[in-house]
C-alpha cells in the first residue's frame, strides 16, 4: 500500500505546487474553463432538444393514449440527457487536455524546471503533438468504453454487481485518468502510448493512488476545472518517479533491473 499512498501524495503535492505558483494555476485554468463553457452550452442545448429528439425517435407512439405516450417519451428524454451527461463526464479530461495541450505542456515543463534536472522537449510541431494526443485519447476512450460495457453487464450479477463492480469501475476510471494526465510529461520524454501503458502497469498501485481519488473528485460538478492545473503538475511529478528522475524514486538501473520501467521507448514518438 506504500505505492498507493505515494500516488495520493503526488496528487496532493501537485495541488500544492500550483497553489505556490498562482500565475501557473491561473494559466492552467484557461483550457478547463473553455471546455466547461462549450460542454455547458452543449448540455443546455441537449436539455432543450431532448424532448424533440424523443418525439422524432418514437413516431410509432403518436397514436398511443395517455399516460403511455407521455411516459415513454419522458423516459426516453431523461435517458438521452443522462447519456449526454455521461459522455460529458468521461470525455471532459481528454478534451480539456487536447484543448489545453500548449498550456499544459508549458505547465509541465515549468514543474520539471522547478524540480531540477533536464527539461525534456518533444521537438515536434504543435499540430503533430495535437494529432498524437487526439489519436491516443481516442484509443484510451475505446478501452474505457469496452470496460464500461463489460462492467455494465456484470452489474446485473447479484451482490457483486452492487459492490465489487462499482469499485472496479472507479479503479478503471482512475487508472486511465492517470494515463491521460501523465501522458503530458511522458510524451515530452518520447514515450508512445504502448510504452506508457507498460510503464503504468509496472506500478499499478502508484497509478491507482493518484487516479482514483482524482476520479472521485471529478464527479463533483466544476471541481475538475479547478483541479486540472494541480492534476497536471502532480502527474508530472508522478511521471518523474516512473522514469526514475525523482530523487526518491529508484534510479534508471534499478528500475530496469526490477522490470518496472523500460529503458527507452520502443519506437519514436511520431510513429
Amino acid at each position: 500500500m506504500r505505492d498507493a499512498a505515494a500516488g495520493f501524495g503526488y496528487l496532493i503535492n501537485g495541488q500544492r505546487w500550483v497553489a505556490r505558483h498562482g500565475r501557473w494555476f491561473g494559466f492552467g485554468l484557461i483550457p478547463g474553463l473553455i471546455t466547461l463553457v462549450v460542454y455547458a452550452g452543449a448540455l443546455v442545448g441537449l436539455g432543450y432538444g431532448a424532448d424533440d429528439l424523443a418525439s422524432w425517435a418514437t413516431p410509432f407512439a403518436d397514436d398511443w393514449s395517455s399516460p403511455w405516450l407521455g411516459l415513454l417519451r419522458t423516459t426516453l428524454t431523461v435517458l438521452v440527457f443522462a447519456f449526454g451527461l455521461f459522455l460529458a463526464v468521461i470525455t471532459f479530461t481528454a478534451v480539456t487536455l487536447l484543448v489545453g495541450q500548449p498550456f499544459y505542456e508549458s505547465l509541465s515543463e515549468e514543474v520539471d524546471r522547478a524540480e531540477g534536472g533536464e527539461v525534456p522537449e518533444s521537438g515536434l510541431p504543435l499540430w503533430r503533438e495535437l494529432w498524437i494526443s487526439a489519436r491516443d485519447s481516442v484509443r484510451i476512450l475505446v478501452r474505457v468504453a469496452l470496460y464500461a460495457v463489460l462492467l455494465f453487464a456484470l452489474g446485473f450479477v447479484p451482490v457483486a454487481g452492487q459492490t465489487v463492480v462499482p469499485l472496479i469501475g472507479f479503479c478503471v476510471t482512475g487508472y486511465f485518468l492517470a494515463e491521460e494526465l501523465t501522458a503530458v510529461a511522458l510524451q515530452r520524454r518520447g514515450m508512445v502510448l504502448k510504452d506508457r501503458l507498460v510503464l503504468l502497469r509496472g506500478r499499478r498501485l502508484l497509478i491507482l493512488g493518484f487516479g482514483v481519488p482524482l476520479g472521485l473528485a471529478f464527479l463533483v460538478p466544476f471541481v475538475a476545472v479547478f483541479l486540472m492545473p494541480g492534476a497536471v503538475a502532480g502527474a508530472t511529478l508522478l511521471a518523474r518517479d516512473l522514469v526514475g528522475e525523482d530523487g526518491a524514486a529508484a534510479g534508471p538501473d534499478d528500475a530496469e533491473a526490477d522490470g518496472t520501467v523500460p529503458s527507452a521507448p520502443s519506437h519514436p514518438l511520431g510513429d
